[in-house]
């Protein structure tokens, strides 16, 4: 079992040394990043023989190489892609409610959830172009079933695609899905720690967003020692803060959006 997520890389692993076809739908484990396959193999020795670094190489590169195909499509067709990621209830899909009636451009979403069509329902009754994956027990979208999912949409009928992963503020970081932007939601609520706790996923932001501060006066939460952490991970980041109930925060993510995509 990979020790970030509880994915099934071992079991590829095994299947694969045994001459075994391994086709789960949404291709467990076939995306793990170098960096998290390696401290795997540290921290299980028993797996680190040359046969299966071989093996989990090609199962890294496979998936590498649907990312960029998922970004090839993209650039042909013109659309910038992001990633949003973020734990469970941070406001992924309340931020692309709100985009919905902020936005000047037009954007379509490819949504990830374990189970249930709820989050790409909401979507649709605001006008949103939107497909659902679900994933099953996989608590992350890897460049596969991004793929499998652009068949569903129409590429020419939308300016951004954003990829709702599913929430989880470790495995997601690790997975290659063909996004040409990262963006990281972390709200109030979740206390002031969660930056500090999971980096890999900070590490990997265009963007950090800090959502619901219309709760700040209700919490404990010290936002600028939070945007240090973040900054300390990633000197680079741009840092936003919203509510859903301020209307000029949202616009300011679709600024920044739309600089992006006139950036490309």
């Amino acid at each position: 079992m990979c020790k970030d997520c509880g994915c099934s890389i071992t079991d590829s692993i095994q299947a694969h040394s045994h001459g075994e076809s391994h086709s789960h739908e949404h291709h467990h484990g076939d995306s793990h990043s170098h960096q998290e396959a390696h401290q795997h193999l540290h921290d299980n020795p028993q797996l680190n023989d040359p046969k299966t670094i071989s093996v989990i190489t090609k199962i890294l590169d496979k998936n590498d190489h649907e990312a960029g195909h998922n970004r090839e499509h993209f650039n042909a067709h013109n659309v910038l892609s992001v990633n949003l990621m973020s734990s469970p209830g941070s406001g992924k899909t309340a931020l692309l409610e709100a985009l919905s009636k902020e936005a000047d451009f037009r954007f379509g979403v490819i949504e990830g959830d374990l189970q249930t069509s709820r989050d790409a329902d909401r979507l649709m009754a605001c006008g949103i172009q939107a497909h659902q994956i679900q994933t099953g027990s996989a608590c992350h979208l890897d460049a596969f079933m991004v793929h499998k999912a652009l068949h569903h949409m129409d590429m020419d009928a939308m300016d951004v695609c954003f990829i709702e992963n599913v929430g989880n503020l470790v495995c997601p970081a690790s997975y290659d899905v063909g996004s040409h932007l990262n963006i990281v939601l972390v709200s109030i609520p979740e206390g002031e720690d969660k930056i500090a706790k999971y980096p890999v996923m900070f590490r990997k932001a265009d963007l950090i967003l800090f959502t619901k501060t219309d709760l700040l006066p209700y919490f404990d939460y010290d936002i600028e020692k939070e945007k240090q952490m973040a900054r300390k991970l990633r000197p680079s980041v741009d840092i936003l803060e919203i509510s859903n109930k301020d209307s000029e925060s949202i616009q300011k993510v679709a600024s920044w959006i739309k600089f992006k995509m006139e950036m490309r």
